[in-house]
């Protein structure tokens, strides 16, 4: 026992102290110890967390107002400048659809020569019906020449400048085209109106005119080329006493939305006028 002096008997009890904690540890006896001493660090440590990055994001992000606001308005002004350019896009494949309807068209009709217009101006009211095209003498064209767009009969050339001309539609009241029916071949007159309306007269009334008819020129009257499409018909109407029929014509061209426009200019109209007996 004489060895055993007071710093032996002190290594012992730490020893045995040690091997006690780890004892009671490994076995779990020391968990509920554990986690009332360490949660309380970890809370403390995630909340220091959350405040430092939260100083951090304050500190390193852009506190200058006018400087966001300038931001701002640079966007808005992108924003602005795409949609100009999203317009003109649109503006520009609508034009590339009209030329290649226009370009169809003369290539279905081989037979003409033609100058492309555009539409810089028009009057449809009750006493006039006409556009104004930005092609004219200086282009070739002339007193009469036929206009047509790529679904059917427009008008003819009224009147000529040396860089616009004056196309009368065919549903001016002084217009007058010589049509015949496809289905049953019948010639007939169409007139135009102060209205703006359309209607087949001359009709012979043992001939029958169904609605739907396709209403083509007929090239009588040296106007107009033959087989132009004009329209279609509506009804048809038969008076007592009535010496012709007369029926409405629906007209396959959209006047008041008309942009293009060809003329044909190998086409020349014949004055008949003096020809017809009073």
């Amino acid at each position: 026992m004489k060895f055993l002096n007071g710093k032996n008997v002190q290594t012992i009890v730490i020893v045995a102290v040690v091997a006690g904690l780890l004892f009671l540890a490994l076995s779990g006896y020391l968990t509920p110890v554990f986690n009332l001493t360490l949660n309380p660090l970890v809370s403390f440590e995630s909340w220091l967390s959350v405040r430092y990055l939260s100083a951090r994001d304050f500190l390193t992000a852009p506190r200058d107002v006018t400087q966001l606001r300038e931001q701002n308005a640079i966007l808005e002004s992108q924003v602005t400048q795409l949609q100009t350019q999203l317009i003109q896009m649109e503006e520009r494949l609508g034009e590339a659809q009209i030329c290649f309807a226009l370009l169809d068209f003369g290539r279905t009709n081989p037979q003409y020569e033609y100058v492309t217009a555009t539409v810089i101006g028009r009057e449809i009211s009750p006493f006039l019906q006409y556009i104004i095209i930005d092609k004219g003498s200086d282009d070739g064209l002339q007193y009469g020449m036929p206009v047509v767009t790529q679904e059917g009969l427009v008008g003819r050339v009224d009147a000529v400048i040396a860089a616009a001309s004056r196309v009368k539609l065919i549903t001016d009241s002084t217009s007058v085209v010589n049509v015949l029916l496809q289905t049953a071949e019948i010639e007939a007159q169409l007139n135009g109106s102060l209205t703006g309306d359309l209607s087949l007269d001359m009709i012979p009334l043992d001939e029958t005119v169904e609605p739907g008819d396709v209403v083509l020129t007929s090239g009588l009257g040296g106007n107009y080329p033959p087989n132009i499409f004009v329209g279609q018909v509506l009804s048809v109407q038969m008076r007592d006493n009535a010496l012709f029929q007369t029926a409405s014509v629906q007209p396959i061209v959209d006047f008041n939305s008309i942009n293009a426009v060809l003329v044909i200019t190998n086409f020349e109209a014949v004055d008949i006028t003096p020809l017809i007996p009073e």
